[in-house]
């Protein structure tokens, strides 16, 4: 029999969404007070995003820089993306080319220090799935010992381990209390994408592929106006990123 409608039961207050426009008004004046405060706004792009790294980044720059990534529409209003709504003269140039996951970073520190301390800054992270493999990693016969590298010296997996080990697709026995493989085995090549199962068993041997940095393109300087740089493509934010500090 079905249901009366009498049963059912009516919500009648609202969740207001993420986004307001008061949030967004806000995020405009926080944007254009920084670009009073600092004199140069960097256009900037993330390869292998990660929220630890990105903060890492931000702490490390803490009280002499600013970074604004997501919401880009709202961001690009900041700055305008033409003549006649641009925040300062040139800023439109930087406010057309805001697309995608490219955020702000604002700093009054010299251009060439911070051109050299974001192309040798980076940090390694494990790999995720859809990555690509940066090098060969066979597996011997024997014993599976994390971390791994080529001369086998790890430490032996617990005994506990085995059943996951097996469930990654690693043909595993308990040898002795501890988990290892009948044959060799080649995890992966160098170039190949790689499987949700094989980040996870990189992660276990505590192999990192991913390289985390900040890529810095164009900016806008208040002296010089707009300076073309490198051509940036979208990197990849989740959804949980801060979009300011």
């Amino acid at each position: 029999m079905p249901k009366s409608k009498r049963q059912r039961v009516t919500t009648l207050t609202k969740t207001p969404g993420r986004t307001t426009r008061a949030s967004k008004v806000a995020l405009v004046n926080e944007i254009r007070s920084n670009i009073d405060k600092y004199d140069h706004v960097w256009l900037f792009s993330v390869g292998d995003m990660r929220n630890e790294g990105l903060k890492e980044v931000r702490q490390q720059w803490r009280g002499t820089g600013r970074f604004f990534l997501g919401k880009t529409r709202v961001t690009a209003k900041a700055l305008g993306t033409d003549p006649e709504t641009e925040y300062a003269e040139g800023l439109a140039e930087l406010g057309k080319r805001l697309h995608g996951q490219l955020g702000l970073f604002l700093t009054s520190h010299p251009v060439d220090e911070t051109l050299e301390w974001f192309q040798t800054w980076h940090k390694q992270e494990y790999a995720r799935q859809g990555a690509t493999a940066t090098m060969d990693v066979s597996l011997p016969e024997g014993p599976l010992l994390t971390p791994w590298d080529e001369n086998n010296s790890g430490d032996p997996f617990p005994h506990s381990m085995d059943p996951q080990l097996r469930q990654l697709g690693l043909d595993t026995k308990l040898v002795r209390g501890v988990p290892s493989l009948a044959n060799a085995h080649v995890l992966c090549r160098k170039g190949e994408k790689l499987s949700s199962e094989k980040c996870r068993i990189l992660k276990l041997l505590a192999i990192q592929m991913a390289d985390f940095r900040i890529n810095l393109g164009s900016r806008w300087t208040k002296d010089s106006g707009f300076v073309q740089g490198a051509e940036l493509e979208d990197g990849n934010v989740s959804g949980d990123d801060m979009d300011e500090d």
